[in-house]
């Protein structure tokens, strides 16, 4: 079975030509590799380009292993240009492994001939400040784990049975074809202790590795829930008898951030116009991984759901926050009191906006009221939208806020602007 990742595939085709370096990232085993060196290639051949023309270079395996030395790949390059003709096109695989890589990426791009792309899966070219080091000549794809319409679009069958699969062990393609439910959880693990959590502890020598992992337990508990650094060294004081400073949890998240394992959606004033400095959601790039890390517990649908829905508007290219408008109402005492509603997300795209809720069931009018709250407290014109794992068309409240079906917002990734 092949999953179409065609969404990032034409990224790249788009990219052709364009004098920047194409620089495929993600978190590790989301398809990476597959996308440049079967997809691309095989966009390559199909449109005419004689496959001596095209230069794979995989930097992990042995046999490519005396490329790692900047001054023997060069020569290598330089080599399989004077033996073709026309436009060459150098796909590489693990760049991070190439010594001076950067160096070594700029000067094949002044080189008229030269196409390049490459992938890299370590937490310093996974961060999100990579492209600056090109000087502007980098050109970012940024490969998520596979969408529920891609999941759904390769195996098909019940829908509903498809998200459960989906919303349990996630979306990395490896993980996907494989049919044992035992193998799916210890690859899993595995994958997550063996390789996300070493790279992280070894790249950027950890040397509190038990604190690391216990954070990343503590942010998967808790996907969903506003929390800050402060609140979390407060969490280890009271809950688990440890100390780990709020600084140092900081710079334990931004690693995690920096390796895609964890996106972070910042709080929006939106009445206020600017965004407020504390209090941010966290959301794991993938389920999978997520439920691995707590052993497969902690199953709370609505929690999940949410997490999907980000992962979605971010996968689609939007820019996701969390929202927060402030209300008034009328206090027991009969006085006026502020109060703050929050809007689980402000999808921009463009000069476009949608604002998002995410509930899970709807099952009464009051339901539907309480979840329109925070969405009738803002007054701009922009679009309002709840999301329900209900199993209804779409339709439109009294009070303009349009009702999406769960299914519907995953497989139609038109439905939200249109």
């Amino acid at each position: 079975m092949e999953f179409q990742r065609d969404k990032y595939l034409q990224r790249l085709i788009g990219g052709m030509s364009n004098s920047l370096v194409k620089i495929v990232t993600g978190i590790r085993r989301c398809g990476k590799s597959y996308l440049l060196f079967e997809l691309f290639k095989r966009h390559l051949l199909n449109s005419g380009v004689p496959e001596s023309n095209i230069i794979l270079l995989a930097i992990d395996d042995w046999d490519s292993h005396e490329f790692r030395d900047p001054n023997r790949l060069m020569q290598y390059i330089g080599q399989r240009l004077k033996e073709t003709e026309g436009r060459c096109y150098v796909l590489i695989d693990e760049v991070q492994l190439l010594d001076r890589f950067v160096e070594v990426l700029l000067s094949l791009m002044h080189n008229g001939r030269c196409e390049v792309y490459v992938t890299g899966s370590n937490s310093r070219f996974l961060s999100s400040d990579v492209v600056s080091e090109f000087r502007g000549r980098g050109d970012e794809i940024r490969l998520s784990p596979l969408s529920f319409l891609e999941y759904y679009t390769a195996f098909g069958g019940d829908k509903t049975e498809r998200m459960r699969q989906y919303s349990v062990y996630g979306g990395l393609p490896q993980v996907a074809l494989i049919d044992d439910i035992s193998k799916k959880r210890s690859f899993l693990k595995n994958l997550f202790h063996s390789i996300y959590l070493r790279d992280l502890i070894e790249r950027n020598k950890v040397q509190n590795d038990k604190g690391l992992e216990d954070l990343v337990r503590v942010l998967a508990s808790a996907i969903g829930s506003p929390t800050n650094p402060s609140r979390i060294s407060n969490t280890f004081k009271s809950v688990r008898r440890r100390s780990i400073t709020d600084k140092t949890i900081s710079v334990y998240i931004s690693h995690l951030i920096d390796a895609y394992i964890i996106q972070e959606a910042m709080r929006y004033d939106v009445k206020g116009r600017k965004y407020i400095g504390s209090n941010s959601k966290y959301y794991f790039s993938d389920m999978g991984i997520r439920n691995a890390i707590i052993n497969f517990r902690q199953q709370e649908p609505t929690h999940i759901m949410e997490n999907v829905i980000y992962n979605e508007l971010v996968g689609r290219g939007y820019s996701v926050d969390v929202g927060n408008v402030e209300t008034w109402y009328t206090n027991v005492q009969g006085k006026s009191a502020r109060a703050y509603l929050e809007i689980d997300f402000v999808v921009n795209n463009d000069d476009e906006r949608v604002y998002v809720q995410s509930a899970y069931s709807m099952p009464t009018r009051e339901k539907v009221a309480q979840e329109q709250k925070s969405l009738l407290s803002i007054k701009d014109g922009f679009r309002k939208v709840i999301v329900t794992a209900d199993n209804v068309a779409p339709w439109t409240t009294d009070e303009g806020i349009r009702i999406i079906n769960y299914w519907d917002f995953l497989l139609d990734e038109k439905l939200l602007f249109n």
